[in-house]
C-alpha cells in the first residue's frame, strides 16, 4: 500500500457516487432491458505523445483501482439517489433498481503495458462493468497529476495552482456578462482532481448563480445541494448496435436505445445522443416519434453546423425549436460558449456542459506543459463477444475495427466528414 506522500498516495475514489450523474441514468435502462449483457470497456489514449505508463507507476494504478473495486454503495448514497426525482412525487430510479445497487460489486480488471501506455480493460455484466468507466478515468487522471507535480518544487505547484485558479476566476467572470446563459459542469472525467473539480464547481456556482445549472458529479451534487445533471452517452447506442443481427436490425439500433430509455422515463429526460453513427442520418432516419423528444446534445463535429441542422429539422418536422434544447458539450471552453451562447440565444433553449477546460486548464503552467490536460477516455469496445464501432460526426473520434467501421459507414450512410482537432 502507498503512503500518502507517494504519488499513488491517499484514495482518489472514496465513493461511487464520485461519478457522471448520466452513468446511473443509463444504468437503470441497461439494468431493465440488458441486464445480462456481457461488455467490455477499455481505455483509449488519444493523446498517445502522452506515455502514461512512463509518468505513472503500475503499483500507484493498481492500489488505487482495487480500492476503488472495494467500493460498494452505501445505505446513504442509496437514499441519495433514491430522494432524486423525475417529477413532482416520482421518483426517477425504480426501488427495484436501487436494491440491485445496493448489491452492486465493481469487476475486475485487467491491466499490462504495451508502448508506453496501460492496456487497461474491464469485463462484466452491463449494469456492473459500466460503472468502471469514469472513476476509472478520474484515477489516471488524479495520479498523472500527482506524478507531475512530485516532480516539481513545491513553489512550481504552488504557482501552477494560483495561475489556473486566477484562470478559472477570469473566465467565469466573462460567462456571467451572458445574459440567460445556462451552464452546468462536466468535468469529471478529466479532471485535475477531484479537490479541484470541487473549488471550480463551487466557483462557478458562487460567481454565475442561477445561470450555473449544476453539476454532472453526482457526489459534489449531494454534498453540496446542487442538481446532478446528465443525459446519455455513446454507450447505449454502440452496445445496442453490437447486439444487432444484421444491417437491418443494425440501422434500426439507435432508435431502439431512444424507445428503450422513453419507456424507462416518459416524458422526462428526453435529450438525445445523435452523433453516435453520424447526426445527419440519424435525423433523417428518425421516426416522427422521436421530434417528440425534448432535444439533442452536441459532442462532436463542428457545434455551430450540427446546431443549425438540428433547428432545420425539427422545422421540417412541424417542431418549433425555440422551445428544444440543444446541449452543447464538445471540448468546450469559454471563446466558444460565448460565440454559441450569441448564435443561438432565442433560436433554441441553449445549454452548455462544460468540461476539461473548467476542471483541469493547467495549459502552459508547468514546465513541458506537463499538467496540460489530454484526451483518455474508456470506451464499450466489445458487447456479446461482437465489437462495438463509434462513428460520430468527428472521424478523429471513430473507434472499432477497420472492417466494422467500413459496415457501420455504408449501413448508416455516412460520407465524408471534415476532421476537427479533438482538444480534450
Amino acid at each position: 500500500m502507498q503512503d500518502a506522500s507517494s504519488p499513488g498516495g491517499a484514495p482518489i475514489v472514496g465513493s461511487l457516487l464520485d461519478t457522471d450523474f448520466y452513468k446511473f441514468l443509463m444504468c437503470q435502462v441497461v439494468h431493465r432491458h440488458h441486464p445480462d449483457v456481457e461488455v467490455t470497456f477499455e481505455l483509449v489514449n488519444r493523446s498517445r505523445s502522452e506515455r502514461l505508463a512512463e509518468r505513472i507507476a503500475e503499483a500507484d494504478l493498481r492500489d488505487q483501482l482495487d480500492r476503488t473495486r472495494a467500493l460498494g454503495f452505501t445505505a446513504d448514497e442509496v437514499a441519495a439517489l433514491g430522494a432524486l426525482e423525475s417529477g413532482p412525487g416520482q421518483a426517477l430510479f425504480s426501488a427495484e433498481f436501487l436494491t440491485a445497487l445496493r448489491q452492486l460489486r465493481l469487476p475486475p480488471y485487467q491491466l499490462a503495458i504495451h508502448d508506453g501506455q496501460f492496456v487497461l480493460t474491464f469485463t462484466g455484466p452491463w449494469p456492473a462493468v459500466m460503472l468502471w468507466e469514469v472513476p476509472a478515468l478520474a484515477v489516471l487522471m488524479e495520479l498523472r497529476s500527482r506524478a507531475v507535480e512530485a516532480r516539481l518544487p513545491a513553489a512550481v505547484v504552488a504557482e501552477a495552482r494560483r495561475s489556473a485558479r486566477a484562470r478559472l476566476v477570469g473566465k467565469l467572470a466573462r460567462l456571467a456578462q451572458l445574459p440567460g446563459l445556462a451552464l452546468s459542469d462536466f468535468g469529471t472525467r478529466r479532471r485535475h482532481s477531484l479537490a479541484w473539480q470541487e473549488l471550480a464547481v463551487l466557483q462557478a456556482r458562487d460567481v454565475l448563480g442561477a445561470a450555473f445549472t449544476g453539476t454532472s458529479n453526482v457526489l459534489l451534487a449531494v454534498r453540496h445541494g446542487l442538481v446532478p445533471i446528465g443525459t446519455s452517452a455513446h454507450e447505449l447506442p454502440m452496445v445496442y448496435a453490437a447486439l444487432a443481427d444484421g444491417d437491418t436490425d443494425l440501422a434500426a439500433s439507435p432508435y431502439r436505445v431512444l424507445a428503450d430509455w422513453e419507456a424507462t422515463y416518459g416524458a422526462a429526460l428526453r435529450v438525445m445522443l445523435p452523433d453516435t453513427f453520424g447526426t445527419a442520418g440519424f435525423l433523417a432516419r428518425a421516426p416522427d416519434w422521436v421530434t417528440r423528444w425534448s432535444g439533442i446534445r452536441i459532442d462532436s463535429g463542428d457545434p455551430a453546423a450540427i446546431a443549425d441542422l438540428a433547428i432545420g429539422w425539427w422545422r421540417q418536422r412541424g417542431e418549433d425549436p425555440a422551445g428544444k434544447r440543444v446541449i452543447f458539450s464538445d471540448g468546450l471552453d469559454v471563446d466558444e460558449i460565448e460565440t454559441l451562447h450569441a448564435r443561438y440565444a432565442g433560436q433554441v433553449r441553449a445549454g452548455f456542459g462544460w468540461g476539461t477546460l473548467l476542471t483541469n486548464d493547467f495549459r502552459g503552467l508547468a514546465p513541458g506543459d506537463g499538467l496540460a490536460p489530454f484526451s483518455l477516455v474508456c470506451k464499450a469496445v466489445a458487447a456479446a463477444g461482437r465489437p462495438t464501432v463509434k462513428l460520430s460526426d468527428n472521424p478523429g473520434k471513430a473507434l472499432g475495427p477497420a472492417a466494422e467501421i467500413a459496415r457501420y459507414r455504408r449501413v448508416f450512410a455516412v460520407g465524408d466528414q471534415p476532421d476537427r482537432p479533438v482538444v480534450v
